[in-house]
C-alpha cells in the first residue's frame, strides 16, 4: 500500500519504520524537508521524502502524526486530499497535559473532518505509543491492539488491513463519534506511562474473560478433567 506520513517527530518516525518494516511504500514529509529526509535515510528501504506540498499525491492513506493544533494547517498543506483516507492519531491535550482541550461534545477526529470534509477520516492508533508502534512486540507475546472508528465502511476496511499488516490487532471501536471515548482513553495511557510511571511499552487490550478456557486455565482444567476420567476407570471396592 502506499501510504503518506505527515511528520518526522517520534510518532511520524515510528509510522516510517514500522510501515517500511511491513513492506508499505512510505512518502513521509515535515514542515522542514531535511528533517522527512533524515528520517527517510535512518529507516531506509521503500520509504522516501517529499516536499510537504506533494505528499498526498499517489498515496492511498494519509497518516497525520502531528499534534492536534497543527493538524488542519498540516493537513492542508499536503495537497489534495478530496477522497483520500486520512488515519487521525492525536490526543488533543491541553497545553500543561492536565487533560483533555477537546472532548465529551466533540473530538479532536470530529473537528478534523469538519475542517477537512473532502477526506475519509478514521481514528486511530491515539492510545499506542511511540516506542510500541516502533518496533514489533517480542515473540511469544499478544500482538498490541490498535482502535479505529469511523463513518466509511470502505476506509475502515483498509485502515484495518493496514493494522494488520503491521503486526497488531485492529480493534473495531465504530462510528466516528467515538473518538470521543477513544481520546480520553489515550489520555489515561499517557497518564498512566508518564504521571503513573509505567512506561511508555505499555499498552491497552480488550480481552475476553468468558467462555472456553486458554492457556494456562486451559491447561489445568484439562488435568483436573483426566484425573476425573482415572478415578471413574478405576475398579470400585464394593
Amino acid at each position: 500500500m502506499k501510504v503518506g506520513v505527515i511528520g518526522a517527530g517520534n510518532m511520524g518516525s515510528a509510522f516510517a519504520r514500522r510501515l517500511g518494516a511491513a513492506g508499505h511504500e512510505v512518502s513521509i514529509a515535515s514542515r522542514d524537508l531535511e528533517d522527512a529526509r533524515n528520517v527517510a535515510a535512518t529507516v531506509g528501504g521503500a520509504v522516501r521524502a517529499v516536499p510537504q506540498q506533494e505528499l498526498a499525491d499517489g498515496v492511498e492513506v494519509v497518516i497525520a502524526a502531528t499534534y492536534f493544533p497543527s493538524q488542519v494547517d498540516a493537513l492542508r498543506a499536503s495537497g489534495r486530499l478530496d477522497g483520500k483516507i486520512v488515519v487521525e492519531i492525536s490526543n488533543p491535550l491541553k497545553p500543561d497535559m492536565s487533560g483533555l482541550a477537546v472532548g465529551f461534545t466533540t473530538s479532536a477526529a470530529e473537528e478534523i473532518a469538519r475542517a477537512i470534509p473532502g477526506a475519509k477520516l478514521v481514528k486511530a492508533f491515539n492510545t499506542v505509543f511511540a516506542q510500541v508502534l516502533a518496533d514489533p512486540a517480542p515473540a511469544g507475546a499478544a500482538a498490541v491492539q490498535v482502535f479505529y472508528a469511523g463513518d466509511d465502511e470502505d476506509a475502515k476496511r483498509t485502515v484495518r488491513a493496514l493494522i494488520e499488516s503491521m503486526g497488531f490487532e485492529p480493534v473495531d471501536a465504530g462510528p466516528l463519534g467515538n473518538a470521543r471515548l477513544l481520546e480520553p482513553l489515550g489520555m489515561l495511557n499517557i497518564y498512566l506511562g508518564y504521571a503513573a510511571k509505567m512506561g511508555t511499552d505499555v499498552a491497552f487490550a480488550v480481552r475476553k474473560v468468558s467462555g472456553e478456557a486458554t492457556g494456562a486455565s486451559a491447561e489445568q482444567g484439562a488435568r483436573q478433567g483426566a484425573r476425573s476420567r482415572d478415578r471413574e476407570s478405576q475398579p470400585r471396592a464394593d
